[in-house]
């Protein structure tokens, strides 16, 4: 019999906790809590988990700095933060540190359940797309494992986070494309919300610096003005081959 998937819940609140803990229990998942954020980033480094469900305000480390040491991991996590602090700011701010999803205090027990099932379905999907992609993939420069999560550019191994490596191999797998900000957090990150397209925008910079000689004059990840953006599968007119 398969294990059922674990989650961290990371959350101060001890009535909160024990609602998730009760809800996502009942849908089976094995349910494991950090009431403060020092257990919190010590379980998300030590242990393997399915999935992060993450408070903002804790003791100890703050719920931010868990998100951004979690991408900071070689392994995926998908991470839904849930947070009483409700402003744009703040979800942006959340969403660019690498989390998956967003929910503004109070929220729904059914929906905050519901889109750990959407994540966890997309985290698999993942997982057997990668097992489908295993084949090595180059292209423009660029050298993609997908199975091991590695990648290398013209010779050099990149120190990619695991978002930053899922959007370019994404590009790699769609060379000459062009993607919407819309689309790109539909198919990478998982879904399209208005108003989070900024993020789309802060991980391709990131990205840029990583993989072109010159991020200001990028000749890889380039931008179709008025449509979005598009990974060159050769190099443009101008550059060496």
């Amino acid at each position: 019999m398969d294990k059922p998937p674990r989650l961290l819940v990371v959350e101060d609140d001890a009535h909160i906790a024990e609602l998730l803990r009760m809800h996502l229990g009942d849908e089976g998942y094995a349910v494991e809590h950090a009431a403060d954020g020092d257990r919190g980033l010590r379980l998300v480094e030590e242990q393997a988990w399915d999935l992060l469900v993450l408070d903002l305000m804790l003791p100890g480390v703050d719920g931010l700095e868990i998100c951004k040491r979690a991408r900071g991991l070689a392994r995926y996590l998908p991470i839904i933060i849930i947070s009483a602090r409700s402003s744009e700011m703040h979800r942006i701010l959340g969403l660019e540190l690498g989390a998956d999803d967003y929910l503004a205090k109070p929220f729904s027990m059914l929906e905050l359940v519901a889109r750990v099932k959407a994540l966890l379905r997309r985290a698999d999907a993942l997982a057997r797309n990668a097992r489908l992609d295993a084949g090595a993939l180059a292209c423009h420069g660029i050298a993609i494992d997908p199975v091991a999560r590695t990648a290398a550019a013209d010779g050099a191994v990149l120190d990619l986070t695991p978002r930053e490596f899922d959007l370019l191999h994404f590009f790699a797998r769609h060379p000459d494309r062009v993607f919407s900000r819309l689309e790109l957090l539909d198919k990478v990150w998982g879904y399209a919300h208005e108003g989070y397209e900024h993020t789309v925008n802060t991980h391709i910079n990131r990205l840029r610096a990583k993989i072109e000689a010159d991020p200001a004059a990028p000749r890889r990840i380039l931008t179709v003005w008025g449509k979005g953006y598009k990974f060159a599968a050769r190099p443009v007119a101008g550059e060496a081959p």
